[in-house]
């Protein structure tokens, strides 16, 4: 048992909030799409972004909620949709702007727990693609440049396309350090009584995948 809850939190996220974790959403920044004008035309007063992800909509109720190693570890999961609205050409399935996915983010004492989810719940992905999917995938660490904005290090699992040569991301599996913690200010008490900040990771396996299962090299 993973004792991981479900939970919702909104759709919308304000300009503050998202610019909160810099290097987050400059990763992001493409992908954004913007709410500012209201029925009527008139524009709102502030503009609200619509989530491409959900750490700077969550984060700033972890900080809330956890005080105390015993608040540890806290571990939940959305099903939800997000819209990244980045590219000119969607594939539906494949690569579309709105798609639905769970969202998982826990928070952890130590890197070492951390660390052992991450590769956890990549298992976990990598089953489906192969025991439910039929598709073959194989898994492994990303790159610094290709790893998720404003995390520590990213895993995932990559499946081949035969008819181009190239390869196609699948679900990912990211250890996000303490880089959120530190900007929202994620902190607890630890059994010396000393103030840590949390190890956070988050992980998806989104309708995008569901292609895959139909395509045309299966």
């Amino acid at each position: 048992m993973m004792n991981i809850k479900n939970a919702y939190f909104p759709l919308f996220v304000t300009e503050n909030v998202l610019q909160k974790e810099k290097d987050h959403i400059e990763g992001f920044a493409p992908e954004v799409a913007w709410v500012t004008l209201s029925l009527d035309n008139s524009e709102l007063e502030v503009p609200i972004a619509i989530r491409p992800t959900s750490e700077t909509t969550m984060y700033p109720y972890f900080s809330k909620w956890i005080r105390g190693h015993r608040d540890l570890p806290l571990k939940l999961n959305q099903w939800c949709n997000v819209v990244r609205w980045e590219f000119s050409h969607p594939t539906p399935f494949i690569r579309s702007r709105e798609f639905l996915w769970q969202e998982g983010h826990t928070t952890f004492a130590t890197q070492a727990e951390a660390d052992q989810e991450v590769l956890q719940i990549l298992e976990l992905y990598l089953k489906i693609y192969k025991e439910f999917l039929a598709v073959p995938v194989v898994k492994g660490r990303k790159s610094e440049l290709e790893k998720f904005a404003g995390g520590y290090y990213t895993t995932s699992v990559e499946a081949f396309i035969p008819n181009t040569g190239r390869g196609i991301q699948g679900v990912t599996s990211h250890c996000l350090g303490q880089n959120f913690s530190k900007m929202f200010e994620i902190n607890f008490e630890n059994e010396k009584g000393e103030k840590s900040m949390v190890w956070q990771n988050s992980w998806a396996y989104s309708s995008r995948t569901w292609g895959y299962g139909d395509a045309p090299w299966r």
